[in-house]
């Protein structure tokens, strides 16, 4: 008999000869400033229906406002794995924390570069290149589309500048081998996060509570509470993520003075390790070594509003 092998085959060598093309991103070039208007109106409408609210704009005042009462946060809490129940408990005070062994045995967790590339190499990923940083919030930022081999070929190869990126990332194929929890009634689709030390997500807020998986490597994490965004500049990408120009690795409190009064707390986050960071919360993430990560968001009313 047959030994099956131990993930399914992506590699290059099994794949068919034309790779699945990744779908076109949105271009919005052409519109005018109505269509425009009216576009965003519809998507505020739905992400509101989504999430249970009467509309977006008070979800994000109620979050800021139950952010306001609570305690300060001096460093990020480590505790060990959680059940849903004892997760959702915690979870409604509305800080982060960081939950031991949660990913620790997911079969991806186990996979090493070499299984990366045979298994899974001929999956088409679009990676961040060029200065995403500073344009990171931006819908016409740069992306190029290739395989997931080729990436890694090139973003190991290349040690200059900042390196190539894949975020935000739907890989069905790679999440077949990870086993989230159900923290929350209604999820969104895992993201995957690949890349090599160097890699960033600048600081940004999400108004949905978020749960982020560290399965290889290590990644560094600043984080801020909801209503400090009056120090951090924010910028509106869309009705539920904002962007914030500062960074907290290199402050440049001249630019940005009100940046002094941030709560900022920093953590980093260890393999098999998962932070809870819940909606609203100001967060940075930069890779300390080669990292693979995922998260996931939910889709429903965030819990520390949950007794509101």
């Amino acid at each position: 008999m047959t030994q099956r092998p131990p993930f399914p085959s992506h590699s290059p060598e099994s794949a068919p000869s034309k790779t699945r093309r990744l779908p076109p991103r949105a271009d919005l070039t052409g519109l005018s400033v109505e269509e425009v208007a009216a576009r965003k109106q519809a998507r505020d409408q739905r992400d509101a229906q989504i999430r249970g609210v009467a509309s977006v704009t008070g979800m994000r005042q109620a979050i800021r406002e139950a952010s306001a009462v609570l305690p300060a946060v001096q460093a990020i809490p480590r505790i060990g794995p959680q059940k849903t129940a004892a997760f959702r408990e915690r979870a409604r005070a509305g800080l982060p924390f960081i939950m031991t062994g949660m990913a620790s045995r997911w079969p991806l967790a186990a996979m090493d570069m070499e299984g990366l590339r045979q298994h899974f190499g001929a999956l088409p990923v679009r990676a961040r290149v060029g200065d995403y940083i500073n344009t990171a919030f931006a819908p016409d930022r740069a992306m190029q589309d290739m395989t997931l081999v080729d990436y890694l070929e090139q973003a190991l190869r290349d040690e200059s500048g900042l390196p190539p990126y894949l975020g935000n990332l739907e890989l069905r194929a790679l999440n077949a081998l990870c086993h989230w929890p159900g923290f929350f009634e209604k999820m969104g689709p895992p993201r995957f996060w690949i890349g090599p030390a160097g890699c960033i997500t600048p600081l940004h807020c999400d108004y949905d509570d978020n749960v982020f998986a560290q399965l290889w490597g290590r990644k560094r994490v600043w984080l801020a509470p909801p209503h400090h965004d009056q120090y951090l500049y924010p910028k509106e990408a869309n009705a539920i993520l904002f962007g914030s120009p500062f960074d907290p690795d290199h402050p440049d409190l001249e630019r940005f003075p009100l940046a002094r009064q941030a709560a900022l707390v920093c953590c980093e986050v260890q393999p098999g390790e998962m932070l809870y960071i819940p909606a609203g919360w100001y967060h940075q993430v930069s890779s300390l070594t080669f990292s693979l990560s995922s998260n996931r968001w939910a889709r429903g009313r965030p819990l520390v509003l949950s007794g509101a």
